[in-house]
């Protein structure tokens, strides 16, 4: 038997007979959140430490964009499918602890590079290891937590990001400004690896639709097919507008993260330490902030309509646009960063939307795959394109004389925002057919 919340719920799992009994469901999003936050960490020090990394390889924006950009998503977005798979019929536990151990020992070996393609090679080996890392634990959370409380636990698990960047910034910046930037890769993978270890006896196995109701999670008990998950997930307008407008949210968000710091050290005069403190808090206050009130309101009001789910984010990108020009373009750094504040806490409600919307349109035993195919398609556009693309704007403005190329560059990602909304739009109109119709 599978203990979720309060109640309890017959094992669904072909061949396991009773599910294992699972841990306090708080206990299991905990250590879930802490492996996002050391996967969240290991993907945004590159970004943080750029100004000593840049100085000390000799590299440019533009190779800069490649690294955190197209290098680390062409495996973090690809691998990401065949790894869900094997999840999705095998132990998403396993796959999950074996994934933080090789992102871990990734990290390491971006602190012991000597030369750019060394670095190149080691933040692939990140991304390919970090491909398993949030699609198990997307599925994880949805046989442990029941229909109306996933918002509140996606929202809370989300918090993997900002947390995990705020880490990034106070500690990777910290141990930069004392020692080397190899030294915050070294501790931070070595953290990884013991998280790894610990993680298989902390978070069970629970069983496929645990905590759906027994007509759902008696739809689809089997071994899910590869393609016809595949086929499914592209053929559901939901799933792919979700996916897409994400994508687009991301190609800003994405594109900002990585050049941040540098931006902010570069063109507005901040330091190192300043950095570790004032940004850190920004990080937790703006995005953190946000994470967890989205998952509140799509709790709160997806049991009226699910259109929640889309018009929360079009609506806070239509807040935060304004907001994002006028951090770019502000005189000083402690007005931007409270410009950024105010960004960062609208520009993420998308995520615990389109999360828990996708998890809850999949069959339960095709929820690790569906959840790796919305990364890929969101991260790839986002991930793989937006750093890749302001590093190679900037070193562009620079080359043709301008003073302050990379905030030209950062402006360019506005339009974006008018991508996005009007996909989350045509998401909501969706949603309101699929109502009309039932």
């Amino acid at each position: 038997m599978a203990v979720v919340g309060s109640a309890v719920h017959p094992a669904t799992e072909p061949g396991r007979g009773a599910a294992r009994v699972t841990r306090s469901p708080g206990i299991v999003l905990a250590m879930l959140t802490f492996v996002y936050v050391l996967n969240f960490l290991d993907r945004q020090l590159l970004g943080i430490l750029a100004k000593p990394i840049q100085d000390s390889l000799n590299i440019t924006d533009g190779q800069l964009g490649l690294i955190g950009g197209l290098y680390f998503a062409m495996f973090y977005c690809f691998i990401a499918i065949p790894v869900s798979w094997l999840a999705d019929r095998t132990s998403r536990v396993g796959v999950l602890t074996v994934a933080c151990a090789i992102w871990s020992a990734a990290t390491i070996a971006c602190g012991l590079s000597r030369t750019y393609p060394q670095l190149v090679v080691a933040r692939m080996a990140v991304g390919f290891g970090e491909a398993g890392g949030v699609p198990p634990s997307y599925a994880l959370i949805t046989d442990t937590f029941a229909p109306g409380k996933r918002g509140v636990a996606f929202g809370i698990y989300n918090l993997g990001p900002p947390i995990g960047a705020a880490l990034g910034i106070a500690l990777g910046a910290s141990i930069a400004a004392m020692f080397d930037w190899r030294d915050a890769f070294v501790f931070i993978g070595v953290v990884g690896i013991v998280a790894a270890a610990a993680l298989p006896f902390v978070v069970p196995e629970p069983g496929r639709g645990a905590a759906d109701t027994e007509a759902g999670a008696a739809a689809s008990v089997d071994k899910a097919p590869f393609w016809a998950t595949l086929r499914t997930f592209f053929a559901n307008p939901v799933m792919t507008l979700a996916a897409l407008g994400s994508g687009a949210t991301q190609f800003v968000t994405y594109g900002l993260g990585n050049f941040a710091v540098l931006f902010l050290i570069r063109e507005k005069g901040m330091t190192l330490p300043q950095i570790a403190i004032w940004y850190a808090v920004a990080i937790v206050i703006g995005m953190g902030g946000g994470m967890v009130a989205s998952g509140r309101i799509i709790d709160r009001f997806s049991r009226g309509s699910r259109r929640v789910f889309a018009i929360a984010p079009a609506v806070s990108l239509a807040v935060a646009a304004p907001f994002y020009l006028a951090f770019v373009w502000a005189p000083g750094w402690p007005v931007a960063l409270a410009l950024l504040t105010v960004v960062m806490f609208f520009n993420y409600f998308y995520l615990s939307c389109s999360v828990t919307l996708v998890q809850e349109e999949a069959a339960p035993n095709q929820r690790v795959l569906a959840g790796a195919l919305l990364l890929l398609v969101m991260n790839f556009i986002g991930l793989g394109l937006g750093p890749t693309w302001v590093g190679w704007a900037s070193d562009r403005f620079a080359a043709a004389g301008h003073a302050n190329p990379l905030q030209l560059s950062l402006t360019t990602l506005a339009p974006f925002y008018v991508v996005a909304i009007g996909l989350f739009l045509l998401l909501a109109r969706t949603l309101r057919r699929q109502e009309t119709r039932a």
